[in-house]
């Protein structure tokens, strides 16, 4: 096998002169009609493309929030509560699809062919179902707007310009496993989710606010929605940096809804919030609550680099709820970042008992096993997280990883080959690259 280099940021000079020219024609050629304005809007996205990146990307921020809720009722209520809207929005022909996750930060999020998640840890904040339509109708405000695509159009105009994609799910680690566990609080960090502007808010508030009272709900739900994260912004937590750094947030959001319910939807004012009907289907989630917050406590002192206050405080959320799936990876993040390795494989290996159709245990028991120098397993685990969550480089990187300490090294010959086809940047494309160099591979 002989594995040729590449010249310009990872593309022959003939590709990076093509990609070149696809820029500027795309500069002069990428306009859409915006379907809800019907302005101009730069895009040289078309709505299978939007669809597809959706189907490629969401997967991985989904795993990276620890997958959907094992909470049958609430995954369906939210999914319901949802589709309720979808009828009244000006894309009514997408795909759309609703999502509780695991996560315990304050967020909720859309990828642009309709995929709309909400973490657990913002429903815990919400007071009534009118509130929750309000939030997954500015989502969908944000999808029906394309602000999304529009926002991917142009990192993708700016990334073809300088010489090639980047793929974002990969995670950096040093020169072969010692310095994996740094990188473990980046996992769920939201690398894939767009980063939106304060007029793209706007327009997403007032569309939100159209589609919840169209479908039923009262616009008191749009207004304690906007207080509830005006007061967040206000007083800010670890758990809302990711909310505010991709939604910004002002009082002038807040007050816009106000008059807003007060006049241009005044005739909607008498109907209602569905507060009891919210309270029954996060019943279970509010059982968890106490647990939860300690979680999203322990996250922040982990962000903060105080690990073992961190893993007090897991360890009294998992008391409270001893087989809450993210609950256990973060212990076990946390117990790999101390170099307790066996226990951080113990809590690795629990997580994958009470959630054995998630990708990331399986990652984060690989990664364990990686450290213990049982490569056999390692391998193991890191082929089953392939196959629940195919499309992430780093995994076919520590595939490599496992291959190489167990001594196989043609194999893991191919799958850092692969890897590099895939990256060529960073400090796991050195490795990978150094490593096909000294066995030969790379003249």
């Amino acid at each position: 096998m002989r594995f040729s280099g590449r010249a310009i940021n990872g593309l022959s000079r003939r590709e990076f002169l093509i990609m070149t020219s696809l820029a500027a024609t795309s500069l002069a050629t990428g306009c859409a009609t915006n379907p809800v304005t019907g302005k101009s809007q730069f895009m040289i996205m078309d709505e299978k493309q939007e669809i597809a990146v959706d189907r490629q990307q969401s997967p991985h921020q989904f795993s990276a929030d620890y997958g959907n809720t094992q909470d049958r009722v609430l995954q369906r209520y939210v999914q319901t509560t949802g589709k309720r809207l979808t009828g009244n929005t000006h894309r009514g022909q997408m795909p759309y699809n609703f999502h509780c996750v695991n996560a315990n930060y304050v967020n909720a999020y859309a990828f642009p062919g309709g995929s709309i998640a909400c973490t657990r840890g913002i429903l815990l904040e919400l007071e009534n179902e009118a509130e929750l339509a309000a939030l997954l109708g500015h989502e969908l405000g944000h999808v029906n707007a394309r602000h999304t695509a529009e926002i991917m159009s142009k990192a993708q105009l700016a990334n073809m310009a300088v010489g090639g994609l980047t793929i974002l799910t990969s995670v950096a680690v040093g020169s072969g496993a010692g310095s994996l566990a740094g990188q473990l609080g980046q996992l769920g960090s939201g690398a894939l989710l767009a980063t939106y502007s304060r007029d793209n808010e706007r327009q997403a508030d007032d569309l939100g606010m159209v589609y919840m009272t169209r479908s039923g709900y009262g616009p008191q739900g749009m207004v304690g929605l906007m207080e509830m994260l005006n007061s967040m912004n206000r007083h800010p937590a670890g758990m809302t940096d990711l909310l505010f750094a991709t939604h910004p947030m002002s009082s002038e959001r807040y007050q816009t809804s106000v008059n807003h319910a007060t006049n241009e939807y005044r005739q909607y004012s008498g109907q209602p919030l569905y507060r009891e009907r919210y309270m029954d289907n996060t019943a279970g989630l509010r059982k968890i609550k106490g647990a939860i917050k300690k979680m999203q406590e322990g996250e922040e002192a982990m962000g903060k680099e105080h690990y073992s206050q961190a893993e007090g405080l897991f360890k009294q959320g998992l008391d409270e709820a001893p087989n809450d799936y993210a609950g256990l990876l973060l212990m076990a993040k946390c117990q790999l970042v101390q170099k307790q390795d066996s226990e951080a494989e113990r809590y690795a290996d629990r997580a994958k008992q009470v959630y054995p159709d998630e990708a990331q245990a399986y990652y984060i028991s690989g990664i364990t096993k990686i450290r213990g120098k049982k490569y056999d397993a390692a391998y193991e685990d890191f082929s089953i997280c392939e196959r629940r969550l195919p499309g992430n480089p780093n995994t076919v990187f520590l595939k490599g990883l496992s291959l190489e300490g167990g001594e196989k090294i043609e194999p893991a010959a191919r799958a850092y080959n692969t890897y590099l086809k895939q990256i060529q940047q960073g400090k796991q494309a050195q490795y990978a690259y150094q490593r096909l160099k000294e066995w030969g591979y790379i003249k």
